[in-house]
């Protein structure tokens, strides 16, 4: 339903209130839904069996007095066509056919704003995401982070709000030690299974690419970072630790440059420490009393803010444990001025939440107890020709994000060899399958789906629909801009008027998403979009005879196309002219 139209009806059930409810102290709030069954109308609301119990009136008898009053109020004409009573008081009202047919007026009018709100008009949200180890290649787990992430930083961009996209590097501990002595290793000349091999240690062959553009002497940078000159020095493993994890960030900046994603912001969980961010953090939490020593270590009390046990902060060897620096961060985060804030990670961080805002209670700095918000996702399982893979060669233990947008690309048509390749078509289908199910599910990726050209494959579905009516549209031949002004009056079909109430949808669509962080919502949307659009261009013919009707459906053809666009643009998937 459209904005204005909602709080016109609105506006009606509180004039028709008015009378019930003067001189009480209630103040109803009254709320409209689609109703389940179309057959019961376009609008649902309960209100009548809100009040039934402070009234002291039996539910339909008091439907029945506003049922009366909204018919009887001259601004419910050209709006609401009738009102009935269902069930124990449920009122349902028909939208008038003018009222139904405005939304294409609408769409064309605002185009690519159509859906569009203000809740977030002056708001500020971070939404961390990616925020992988530089270690190795992204992978798919890291690509339903960055699907996930970006979707729904552009739902809250769609909302007005000033949004902040922020990568957050972990390029300290034990595991960028690590990634400098497996390098260190394969610049000697060793490899994964020799005596002399590391354990630990990464095994992929890129660690081998990583260690020959070392002792090669290249130069590599990340893209907010400084060029990093191999020294190839193998005995110089600070130089290697900075050239590796220059080397990786770089590859992972190419990895989600193909995936069409870009962060605002990069921050270095090593600044931390640099600029004394996690010292300061601690240093508060002692003067707080919110720490102890025990067996050597220094233990918060996170069972102090519902944790299950104490957590150690610094071991007895003098290095912070994992969560430490996080704490700082999030510090940081609020510092900045960002009192919404919204992690997008893998589910097994799901421990680290409350040890996290445990943290920030503690140093009293009035953060917020849910702070940050978290979206956690379940595993990404890759199958390919009717079979689980596991590994990539090159990562060596893992599915690469590359290789899933190369594989759902399809394969290389032989004069295409050695030329630059379009990944386009395998982006999309990642993108679109990545947030097509809530993120605390599971999800089997399925590439030989992605790469099928069929209406079970739901990117191709859902892009076939924009390029149907491009086509349709290209066989009339006219001037768009005229659709705009078309009278709509011959939209009056059943498959029309299905269309017609998904388009108004739209909006509230986009909003139920943000309201729970889930931009799997846009995705189900778009479906449901495509479904009806196909239906109608297989029930009805668009290019008719009849000027009036072949105008009015092209118009209806012409919004559909802007609505499919805009909801494919927000989950950046490409909406393609011809397929």
């Amino acid at each position: 339903m459209l904005a204005l139209q909602k709080q016109r009806i609105v506006d009606l059930f509180h004039t028709a209130l008015a009378p019930l409810v003067a001189g009480t102290d209630l103040q109803p709030t009254v709320v409209l839904e689609r109703p389940r069954d179309p057959a019961h109308g376009d609008i649902a609301c309960n209100i009548a069996m809100q009040l039934a119990k402070p009234l002291k009136k039996n539910p339909r008898e008091l439907a029945q007095l506003l049922v009366a009053a909204l018919l009887a109020d001259p601004a419910r004409d050209g709006l609401i066509e009738a009102v009935e009573i269902a069930g124990p008081g449920f009122i349902n009202l028909r939208l008038a056919t003018a009222a139904r047919q405005e939304v294409v007026r609408t769409v064309l009018q605002e185009a690519g704003q159509y859906g569009r709100g203000a809740l977030g008009v002056g708001r500020k949200v971070l939404l961390e995401f990616v925020s992988a180890n530089p270690t190795g290649p992204l992978h798919v787990g890291h690509g339903r982070q960055a699907a996930l992430g970006d979707a729904l930083s552009a739902l809250f961009e769609a909302q007005g709000y000033d949004v902040m996209r922020e990568f957050y590097y972990n390029d300290a501990g034990v595991q960028i030690a690590t990634l400098a002595t497996s390098v260190q290793a394969r610049a000697r000349g060793f490899k994964p299974g020799d005596a002399n091999w590391p354990e630990p240690a990464y095994n992929g062959d890129y660690i081998g690419e990583i260690a020959l553009d070392f002792l090669a002497g290249k130069t590599v940078s990340a893209s907010d970072g400084e060029p990093a000159t191999a020294s190839g020095n193998v005995e110089d493993l600070e130089a290697i630790r900075h050239f590796a994890v220059a080397y990786l960030r770089h590859e992972q900046d190419l990895d989600l440059q193909a995936f069409g994603v870009k962060f605002d912001n990069y921050y270095l969980e090593s600044s931390l420490y640099g600029d004394g961010k996690v010292l300061a953090a601690v240093d508060t939490l002692i003067k707080a009393g919110k720490t102890y020593e025990l067996d050597g270590a220094l233990w918060l009390r996170t069972t102090d803010y519902g944790d299950d046990k104490d957590r150690v902060m610094k071991k007895s060897d003098g290095t912070f444990t994992y969560f430490v620096p996080d704490v700082a961060y999030h510090i940081v985060k609020w510092e900045r001025g960002y009192g919404n804030a919204i992690n997008i990670q893998g589910s097994d961080h799901h421990g680290t939440i409350a040890r996290v805002r445990a943290g920030l209670q503690a140093v009293d700095l009035g953060i917020p107890t849910g702070y940050p918000d978290y979206v956690l996702h379940k595993m990404v399982t890759v199958m390919k020709n009717g079979e689980e893979v596991k590994i990539s060669k090159r990562a060596g233990s893992y599915v690469t994000l590359r290789d899933l947008i190369e594989w759902s690309s399809g394969e290389v048509a032989p004069e295409q060899i050695g030329q630059p390749r379009d990944l386009t078509r395998g982006r999309d289908a990642v993108r679109f399958f990545l947030i097509s199910r809530k993120a605390d599910t599971e999800f089997i990726f399925d590439v030989d789906l992605a790469q099928a050209q069929s209406d079970e494959n739901p990117v191709y579905y859902v892009q076939y629909a924009h390029a149907r009516i491009c086509s349709v549209l290209a066989q009339w031949g006219g001037d768009e801009a005229t659709l705009d002004g078309v009278d709509l009056s011959p939209l009056t079909a059943p498959r029309e008027t299905a269309l017609l109430a998904r388009l108004a949808d739209y909006p509230e669509a986009l909003e139920h998403a943000l309201d729970e962080l889930g931009p799997h919502q846009v995705a189900f949307y778009l479906r449901d979009l495509a479904g009806e659009l196909h239906s109608y261009y297989n029930a009805e013919r668009v290019l008719v005879d009849d000027l009036p009707t072949r105008m009015a459906r092209l118009a209806l053809l012409l919004a559909t196309r802007q609505v499919l666009r805009n909801g494919l643009s927000l989950i950046g998937v490409s909406a393609p002219l011809r397929m």
